[in-house]
């Protein structure tokens, strides 16, 4: 089935080239987030990835800056001319945050949160759609009819690891999920290998993995000092072990006569 494109910003996601969203797992600092930023466009990334507000499972971890952030994705997206996505986690949030950012992103804990989705449908704004990570691929095409109905219909799915019996890795990356949806649905999908594994060291065979399957697209999060993040640090790039992930994706892509998308 042919893959339709969805525009954020003014790059092409589901298109003949290949998209990387890379960025910190979340605004910590207007210095980290900016010099993450310039970093990964300047070795291909054509969107930014950045929690503004994090859903986090205990209530004492770091939750983001919230609206004091929007200031730095404002400056990120005028200054370095890239689009800008960020995870929204309450209705509340959209009127705001439509403003700031390119695109939402729905996070694995709303997959399920049907008014939410019913919300974003009524947006124009494109939306990032992750797996629940204890949902079926069935359940993740039923979560993405609610914003259709809406009258939204600029969706990519987000493969990003489902848990499951094995415990070595943080959630068990489905490559099944990524062909399926290539061949059975008409919209584009990216994988997040970072949520997928819960391992630096793995993000790279992973993304190299997910390109070869098919997806249209890599998200991942990248830090200057991932031992020093504020969240999901164990599960972050470096700029480079960045560096060396894109030259080894090129390659790969070169195999199956793909570019990276550029902004």
């Amino acid at each position: 089935m042919k893959t339709k494109t969805v525009k954020i910003g003014s790059t092409l996601i589901g298109g003949s080239h290949f998209a990387v969203f890379a960025g910190p797992c979340s605004i910590e600092s207007e210095k980290q987030a900016f010099e993450t930023a310039e970093f990964v466009k300047s070795k291909g990334a054509c969107v930014i990835r950045g929690g503004v507000y994090k859903l986090r499972t205990s209530p004492n971890s770091f939750q983001g800056l919230g609206e004091k952030a929007f200031s730095i994705v404002k400056k990120i997206r005028s200054e370095l001319n890239i689009p800008f996505v960020t995870e929204v986690t309450d209705p509340r949030q959209i009127p705001d945050l439509a403003g700031v950012v390119d695109a939402f992103q729905v996070g694995s804990r709303n997959m399920h949160n049907y008014e939410l989705l019913k919300e974003l449908g009524q947006t124009k704004t494109p939306i990032i759609l992750k797996r629940g990570f204890c949902a079926t691929v069935e359940e993740w095409l039923k979560a993405a009819d609610y914003l259709v109905q809406g009258g939204n219909e600029d969706i990519i799915f987000c493969e990003r690891g489902i848990r499951s019996f094995e415990t070595v890795t943080r959630n068990t990356f489905d490559i099944n999920a990524i062909v399926y949806i290539k061949q059975r649905t008409e919209f584009p999908i990216i994988a997040d290998p970072s949520h997928g594994t819960g391992i630096s060291d793995f993000v790279t065979p992973v993304t190299l993995a997910a390109a070869s399957a098919g997806a249209d697209g890599v998200m991942v999060e990248v830090h200057p000092e991932p031992n020093k993040a504020l969240s999901d640090g164990f599960q972050a790039l470096d700029f480079e072990n960045f560096d060396q992930m894109m030259t080894q994706l090129k390659n790969v892509l070169s195999v199956f006569n793909k570019k990276l998308e550029s902004v």
